[in-house]
């Protein structure tokens, strides 16, 4: 009798136990692709996605374009709806830690989304603006200075962004050393801009109608 009842006890129990017990999402996100141009994934409340916690999830797609598709695409994930083709799916799939992207392969530039899941780790920082020099060449002088006015002895290899500013005629702004060699015409007046990667070496700046319009700066590498 006893025995009976224990195991009448343990199948209530086990009934009583609710589904999501089981540690398994039941989240279904929205895709949509069409009409014209519109693609995205949304959460349950409307917002797109953008960051999702890993495990199995729900993806409810509608495609309204013949000539687009929805293709979902990451670590363990690869699907997709045809190009020609317009209707519904549902798919089930399991995201886990990394960055997840969803795209228009007719389009795939115009078209496209991303989101993270888990933990991913931050981008790299961007790079350092590229630092600023100004050239200057006129019928007797030639100048190159730092962006704060000094003149230029000594640089550390890296980017650099020259403005050149030549008011002369008969003479030019020539720039010339490891990987360089740029110059602005003799016979006229112009400014320019050159964006340039200054390796360790010795650079010198003249003008290539005078010997006396010269000048030298070396580049060091970078510590």
């Amino acid at each position: 009798m006893f025995r009976t009842l224990l195991i009448g006890i343990v199948a209530v129990v086990a009934v009583s136990i609710p589904a999501g017990a089981t540690g398994e999402p039941n989240v279904t996100l929205t895709a949509l692709v069409g009409p014209g141009f519109n693609i995205s994934l949304k959460n349950p409340d409307g917002t797109g996605v953008s960051h999702l916690d890993p495990g199995t999830y729900t993806i409810a797609v509608t495609d309204n374009a013949i000539d687009h598709n929805f293709h979902l695409m990451g670590t363990g994930v690869d699907q997709t709806t045809d190009v020609e083709g317009m209707g519904s799916a549902t798919w089930t799939v399991t995201f886990t830690d990394g960055t997840y992207n969803y795209r228009c392969d007719a389009h795939p530039t115009q078209m496209k989304g991303s989101f993270t899941v888990g933990n991913v780790p931050p981008p790299p920082p961007p790079p350092p603006p590229a630092a600023k020099l100004n050239g200057k060449v006129t019928t007797k002088t030639i100048t190159l200075k730092t962006g704060s006015g000094s003149k230029v002895k000594t640089l550390t290899s890296g980017k650099f962004k020259l403005a050149v500013s030549d008011t002369s005629k008969t003479q030019n702004f020539h720039l010339k050393g490891p990987g360089v060699n740029k110059k602005t015409g003799v016979a006229s007046r112009t400014k320019a801009t050159w964006t340039l990667t200054l390796k360790p070496g010795k650079y010198t700046y003249r003008s290539d109608k005078s010997r006396k319009l010269h000048g030298t700066f070396a580049v060091k590498a970078a510590s």
